[in-house]
């Protein structure tokens, strides 16, 4: 115990302070850091550097090199700076180096130091150039906060969606601010400055002075060179690392500070729970003792976990002590308490073999209760794993368990993808189990977007070697890969990589955006969705000429065809360029006959129409549509002089339909001539002149006509269609002019049902008795009912 917390620092009476190591760097730096710029991500991020000309003297002729690395010290990349002079560096919370220069301009590059994109951060920074710059985290992401040489700030909340915010003046700032720093309180970004022995706190509306909380002499008179917070999470206790040439000061609300002699020239890292303290040699962690780690681990603690250490030490001595502690704990009923001090403090230890120490004491304790849920105990020994693995040298993300819980696990095998150390967070998402969408799929998805950017390898061996990693993986897009290879200027590749996604809507959108419409279409068709192929047939309709349009469509029959339908709704004219050039006469006919009812007015044009159409029938060798077509001119100029001579409406009405108007009209000659013209039928003649004449109720007119030759309809219609109109009188006229076998139907239709029954009777038809049988009704049709049982009997009898 008293050797484990031989670098416990006090600071007051109620926190103490402890710096350990987390790597021993091996990164071969040529220069101090002092000189250069310095730039390291927080949760164990990486580290970039870059000399800064502007501190000793070099050849006119050598360019900085931007380096970056992990938090251990292993290069990452190492480019040449060759843009403008930098001001500072700093990293975004998604891993992106922001490099802002002189001149205001900002590039952004990737943790690789690939180039990303880059911004500026306008035209007042432009004209007065940059004096200081800073990198900040909010909720809203990464911003900047720019001093310029006019002695303004001007900042922006998020550099993914840039909004230039000008500041307001600071009294009495005629140079540049002592210190200065930025922060974020109520959604809203702040900067906090020195002017003076003066603190003013800057908003986008007002310059305020800050009030004086406490006072720490520390008795320096060199300024410091870097000041960051220093507390554990959610701890009333504040306190501000303080770093100068080769001293460390910790200060806070207390009367003493905690000093540490630096051997070397430093950076300091401000995290979540502690300061990351990093030298050209070593890489320390300086944070607040957790509260579960000093209540087991102080000198003379009486804690629950204390004591439960103690007893797993003395059982493993096989010592009686063990029995006397678990005794002293259980009598205060403190066990489970005990157990979950051990756990929590195994999370906030460093190294190995304390985990394993505490763990093991917890494990010890667990079994001497009966329902001690098991999950806290699994779901550490399951983060410490993971945390052990990241912490490693090769590895170099020095995350304490605070931080890891904040970042969450999805951020950080994003972090681990980042660094395209795919093999590892893989392990990890197999060990903690993670649904395949959310992990292994994902990150088989990041290596191959990488891998299609290998071009040493042939496109061949890439896609295959990709298929056969991936397969059918779910939520993996092969798609969202060849995008990927096709942005690298790789469109074969991207072409191979689609053959295996199944989809194929996720298919079709990146072979046109790649130009290989026709390859696009033909994935259409095959996928069999209507829609998709008029989508490509649409963007093949922009991008080719009218002549290569159609003869892509002509190779393609279900293309054609669905276009065909598309244009007979939208584009009339280009359907009847795709008949002519197809030479298909047949439709080309049809096409003019329905042009000639839906685009023309004039009775000309109609008629024009017309003709193209019977010209075009003929030519498809259809002599049946070219006749009707012709015989449709020729009713239509019959029309249209009817109309002028008699007036009403006779234009675009049936052949029946005409004769029936002229009849009603009066025009009986005219119809019969009609009707010769047209070889109306006579018997459809006389059941329309029937019908008309009917209608008109002209009764003298039917019966002449009826009288004129020989019925071809015979004169059950004329019996019908009287009683139809309510006439009996004319109906009975008929009924006597009926032949035989019609003749008992005609008399039950106009009511003769004593007639109907000698009919029947008289022809032995037993059908004939039974139809007029079911007419029987009441009594006054009792004696004929009878009759006509009687002859059924003497029918059925013989």
């Amino acid at each position: 115990m008293d050797c484990y917390t031989a670098n416990w620092n006090p600071l007051g009476d109620s926190a103490f302070y402890r710096k350990y190591e987390l790597y021993s760097m091996d990164w071969d730096l040529k220069e101090e850091l002092r000189d250069c710029l310095v730039a390291a991500a927080p949760y164990g991020g990486p580290i970039a550097l870059l000399r800064n000309p502007g501190r000793k003297e070099k050849p006119a002729s050598a360019r900085p090199v931007l380096e970056i690395y992990s938090a251990s010290g292993v290069p990452l990349a190492s480019l040449l700076w060759k843009s403008g002079p930098m001001v500072s560096l700093g990293w975004s919370a998604e891993e992106e180096l922001l490099c802002v220069q002189e001149d205001g301009v900002v590039l952004v590059y990737g943790l690789h130091g690939d180039f990303r994109r880059h911004f500026s951060m306008g035209n007042e920074v432009l004209q007065n150039r940059v004096l200081d710059a800073r990198i900040f985290h909010t909720e809203f992401g990464s911003g900047v906060a720019i001093l310029t040489g006019a002695h303004r700030f001007t900042l922006s909340a998020n550099v993914g969606d840039l909004k230039l915010r000008r500041m307001p003046e600071v009294p009495g700032l005629q140079s540049a601010p002592s210190c200065w720093t930025t922060m974020c309180q109520d959604r809203v970004a702040h900067i906090l400055l020195a002017v003076g022995p003066d603190l003013y706190l800057l908003d986008h509306a007002a310059c305020s002075a800050v009030e004086k909380l406490c006072e720490f002499n520390c008795n320096i008179r060199a300024p410091p060179k870097q000041m960051v917070w220093c507390s554990r999470p959610r701890s009333k206790e504040r306190a501000v690392v303080v770093a100068w040439e080769r001293r460390l000061m910790v200060v806070g609300d207390a009367p003493e500070g905690i000093q540490f002699v630096l051997d070397e020239d430093s950076y300091l890292v401000p995290e979540l729970d502690g300061v990351r303290i990093f030298s050209r040699s070593t890489h320390e962690f300086l944070h607040e003792v957790p509260v579960a780690s000093e209540e087991i681990f102080k000198i003379a603690s009486m804690a629950p976990g204390a004591l439960l250490l103690e007893a797993q030490k003395e059982y493993e001595k096989e010592s009686q002590k063990a029995d006397e502690y678990l005794r002293e704990i259980q009598e205060l009923g403190q066990l489970p308490q005990a157990v979950q001090q051990c756990i929590e403090a195994a999370g906030h230890e460093h190294w190995p073999d304390m985990q394993k120490s505490l763990l093991r004491a917890a494990s010890f304790g667990k079994c001497f209760l009966d329902r001690f849920p098991p999950d806290s105990f699994v779901r550490m020994c399951q983060d410490l794993r993971v945390l052990n693995a990241i912490r490693d040298y090769h590895i170099g993300i020095p995350l304490t368990y605070s931080q890891y819980k904040q970042l969450t696990i999805q951020v950080l095998l994003d972090r681990l993808v980042l660094r395209r150390l795919y093999p590892l967070a893989i392990q990890i998402c197999e060990y903690l189990r993670l649904p395949e969408v959310q992990g292994v799929s994902r990150i088989l998805a990041h290596w191959a977007c990488y891998k299609v950017q290998q071009k040493d390898v042939s496109d061949e061996d890439v896609a295959r070697a990709i298929n056969q990693k991936l397969g059918d993986t779910p939520g993996v897009s092969y798609s969202d890969i060849a995008a990927r290879a096709y942005g690298c200027g790789r469109t074969e590749l991207a072409i191979k990589l689609l053959e295996y996604e199944p989809r194929s809507g996720e298919q079709v959108p990146l072979l046109l955006k790649m130009k290989r419409s026709k390859l696009a279409l033909s994935k259409a068709i095959e996928s069999g969705d209507t829609d998709l192929v008029f989508t490509v047939l649409l963007h093949l309709k922009n991008e080719l000429n009218r002549g290569d349009f159609f003869m892509t469509l002509r190779n393609q029959p279900m293309a054609l065809s669905l276009y065909r339908q598309f244009c007979k709704h939208q584009e009339l004219e280009t359907l009847k360029d795709l008949y002519n050039q197809d030479d298909n006469h047949q439709e080309l006919g049809s096409f003019h006959v329905r042009a000639s009812y839906a685009a023309e007015e004039r009775i000309e044009g109609r008629v024009a129409a017309l003709q193209t159409a019977a010209d075009a029938f003929y030519k498809a060798k259809n002599e049946f549509a070219a006749k009707a077509t012709e015989d449709q001119m020729r009713l239509l100029r019959l029309q249209r002089r009817l109309e002028d001579e008699l007036g009403g409406r006779f234009l675009d009405l049936s052949v029946h339909d005409t004769v029936t108007t002229l009849i009603l009209s009066g025009q009986n000659k005219r119809a019969e001539q009609l009707a010769r013209d047209f070889r109306i039928p006579d018997k459809r003649l006389w059941w329309l002149k029937l019908t008309a004449l009917a209608d008109l109720e002209d009764w003298e007119e039917l019966e002449k006509f009826s009288k004129s030759k020989k019925s071809p309809i015979g004169y059950l219609p004329f019996v019908e269609i009287c009683m139809k109109q309510h006439n009996k009188y004319e109906a009975k006229k008929y009924a006597s002019r009926v032949g035989p076998e019609q003749k008992v139907k005609a008399l039950l239709l106009v009511g003769d049902v004593a007639q109907a029954a000698d009919v029947a009777i008289e022809h032995r038809n037993e059908a004939e008795m039974s139809l007029v049988l079911s007419h029987c009704t009441g009594a006054t049709d009792g004696a004929t009912a009878d009759k006509i049982q009687r002859a059924r009997a003497q029918v059925q009898k013989k």
